[in-house]
């Protein structure tokens, strides 16, 4: 399986708030705890304005949070020749 392009710091940011849980974090944005679940294992992209919302509940720029490896693109391009 390959890596996603889009990594998170979403788990680290959680546990250096008092340890908020992922239910606390997705009533702040307003999504569901699955929602946050899927964004930490990397399983879903979100939104652009779902990113600042999550960024914005930790208080930190969203470069902090998130994260993109184009690198991890040109392996999958090399993959399909």
């Amino acid at each position: 399986m390959d890596k996603s392009l889009i990594q998170n710091n979403i788990r680290k940011l959680r546990f250096e708030q008092d340890e908020m849980t992922q239910k606390d974090l997705a009533d702040k944005v307003g999504v569901t705890r699955q929602t946050i679940v899927a964004i930490e294992n990397a399983k879903y992209s979100p939104s652009l304005e779902l990113a600042f919302r999550i960024a914005q509940v930790f208080n930190v720029p969203l470069e902090e949070v998130f994260s993109y490896h184009p690198e991890a693109d040109k392996k999958r391009s090399k993959k399909i020749v």
